[in-house]
């Protein structure tokens, strides 16, 4: 009797025991075992990748997607306008695609190819039939204009440019100018107007569909560049950032990571042209074994009703695309559907509430990372308004850190040895991400002045380099990251980085035009920054507005466009004569805060007109569309 009281007083200690722990952990660590789970599956893919390393037996995306088409060839891949494409069918073009590209267009393993198309199962074709003759391949952003293509040309080598058919008329400014450097034009045609343009088209039908010899896609290295997304930064024009295969598998674990498997049906209507839609969602969709339903151009009317009509459960996403969800009309089948989860960036929190509010509880999935970072935070838990969540855990295999950083200044905050200052926990800072093997940066094509401009070197110690993000985050004492602002020349409108240089640069070729000041102001009820120049008008001229708007529609893509001009006499700078956005940035565009003239962009007018209260009362309110 005396033993068993023992035994059950010893195991109403360990009971009392393990219960403590329990409720402390709750109480302490409420994530623990959620974030061990997530992180298991992380470093799980990592070691596989560092396999891949040591034993120079690369697998690429495009060997897993050959993968599926063995495993599920009949399996649909891509469903588009109302067309099944199966695994099968896309590998079979991309076939013929490459035979021509051997053949007829004499492209070589090793030769960089510029992609100029819009979302549509070609995009994909093109792409791997590419890759399997051992091209890299720059994906050009539909909307850059002359100038700006003409570059993207000049910093990724790109000597063949592969247009979509309805983008070839597009080039009718640029067109002399590509062919004088000798770059050859293929469009996907069956003929074309300009004898100088090779069509595609009607070299496919003779093509053979047979697989070309796999040693010229074969890959002996993960850093190996197999695509250039271009970004826009500080620098002005677009920056080719360079996307190794490490990379493009990195991403493309994002769908499974998140818990997603090969019976989800994925809604992509972002741009292709983007690291989000291609790495993430075709990336992530080809990893899975899972099925694609690509739109064209994202439709709020539509959006609903494809979901329904396609069955989709995981849909991508940036937090403009779920606030003009929200914008729309209330129908009773709001939560008819069987999405499950978002996956994307951007989502501000109200948004994200009124979301799940109106469309039930679909887990958002928020994933923090720029194309060409070094750092990426992914939301599991999914807590509202955080973009991504970093533990104990985390950080010992990835190095970041919050620094102090003067926004009047526009300079992080520096000691008295000349380094930089981490913020406490729940204080906003810089974001910036140690470069090392587990965390490399690739940089930009074409420019190593480009590259190094985006690190920061003797942070904390002589000698370390970082990864400078431009971004300023906040972490709270549980570990979730928090977005709060972009910092320097770059903001972000309607889901595009806007280069605030190359706005600048184009502003100032107008004659009436002395300096210009171009910053993003924010506007209620949109997500971003909408763009704004402050102006000095040259002595002897007036403002034209008319002429400026034909000049911007002309010039810059829609997103980079000034929504606001403000006229000004005097620029004010900085001590180092650096033009100062902060004051800018503070004031905004109310007509009844700001003393200086200013104009808004009416695409009704074609012209920049005064900006009245009645017009900024509308703009507030959401009646004037923008």
């Amino acid at each position: 009797l005396t033993y068993m009281t023992l035994c059950l007083g010893c195991l109403s200690v360990l009971v009392a025991l393990a219960l403590s722990v329990y409720v402390l952990q709750k109480l302490c660590f409420p994530y623990f075992w959620r974030d061990l789970l997530f992180l298991q599956k992380v470093v799980r893919y990592g070691v596989k990748l560092e396999v891949f390393k040591l034993t120079s037996s690369v697998r690429t995306v495009l060997d897993r997607f050959l993968q599926q088409v063995q495993r599920i060839p009949d399996k649909p891949f891509v469903i588009y306008d109302g067309n099944v494409h199966t695994y099968r069918d896309i590998d079979r073009r991309s076939n013929r695609l490459a035979n021509v590209f051997l053949e007829k267009a004499n492209l070589r393993k090793g030769d960089c190819v510029a992609l100029l198309m819009n979302n549509e199962p070609d995009f994909l074709c093109v792409w791997f039939g590419l890759a399997k003759v051992g091209c890299s391949v720059a994906f050009l952003n539909t909307n850059i204009k002359s100038k700006s293509l003409l570059h993207c040309f000049n910093s990724c080598g790109a000597k063949t440019l592969i247009v979509g058919s309805d983008l070839v008329e597009d080039l009718d400014g640029i067109l002399n100018s590509l062919l004088s450097d000798n770059i050859q034009v293929w469009a996907m045609r069956s003929w074309t107007k300009h004898t100088e343009v090779h069509s595609l088209l009607d070299k496919l039908e003779s093509a053979s569909e047979k697989p070309v010899p796999a040693a010229l896609h074969a890959a002996t290295s993960l850093k190996t560049p197999t695509l250039y997304i271009f970004t826009s930064g500080t620098t002005g024009l677009p920056k080719a950032a360079v996307i190794s295969h490490l990379q493009s598998l990195k991403a493309a674990a994002g769908f499974w990571a998140f818990g997603a498997t090969e019976d989800d049906v994925i809604y992509v209507t972002l741009p292709l042209y983007h690291s989000a839609a291609s790495l993430i969602g075709v990336g992530g969709t080809i990893e899975l074994g899972a099925t694609l339903v690509l739109k064209k151009k994202f439709s709020a009317s539509q959006f609903w009703n494809d979901c329904r009509k396609h069955d989709v459960t995981i849909f991508q996403y940036i937090g403009e695309l779920c606030r003009y969800l929200c914008n729309q009309t209330k129908t009773e089948l709001d939560k008819v559907h069987k999405v499950r989860m978002g996956v994307g960036n951007g989502l501000h929190q109200d948004v994200w509430q009124e979301f799940q509010s109106r469309f039930g509880k679909i887990k958002m999935c928020e994933v923090y990372g720029s194309t060409e970072g070094n750092l990426c935070f992914m939301n599991h838990i999914g807590k509202i308004g955080s973009v991504g969540r970093s533990n104990f855990f985390y950080r010992l295999l990835f190095k970041y850190d919050l620094v102090k950083y003067d926004i009047v200044k526009d300079e992080p905050v520096k000691d008295q040895y000349g380094f930089c200052r981490r913020v406490d926990k729940g204080e906003m800072g810089l974001l910036l991400s140690k470069v090392s093997a587990i965390s490399p940066f690739f940089g930009y094509a074409g420019s190593k002045e480009l590259t190094e401009k985006k690190l920061m070197r003797n942070v904390f110690v002589k000698g370390d380099a970082y990864f400078n993000t431009g971004d300023l985050m906040a972490e709270d004492h549980e570990g979730f990251i928090f977005f709060r602002d972009r910092v320097g020349d770059t903001f972000r409108w309607k889901g595009e980085n806007v280069s605030t240089t190359e706005v600048t640069e184009i502003l100032g070729l107008v004659d009436f035009i002395q300096e210009v000041n171009v910053y993003g102001v924010q506007v209620p009820g949109h997500e971003g920054r909408g763009g704004m120049a402050s102006i000095i008008v040259r002595s002897g001229f007036i403002f034209d507005g008319k002429k400026l708007f034909e000049h911007v529609v002309r010039d810059l893509p829609g997103y980079a466009r000034p929504l606001f001009i403000r006229l000004q006499e005097v620029m004010e700078t900085t001590s180092t004569f650096k033009q100062q956005k902060f004051h800018l940035v503070q004031s905004g565009f109310n007509p009844s805060k700001v003393v200086d003239p200013l104009y808004v962009l009416d695409y009704k007018q074609k012209s920049y007109i005064p900006l009245t209260d009645t017009i900024y009362q509308s703009i507030s309110a959401g009646e004037h569309k923008l």
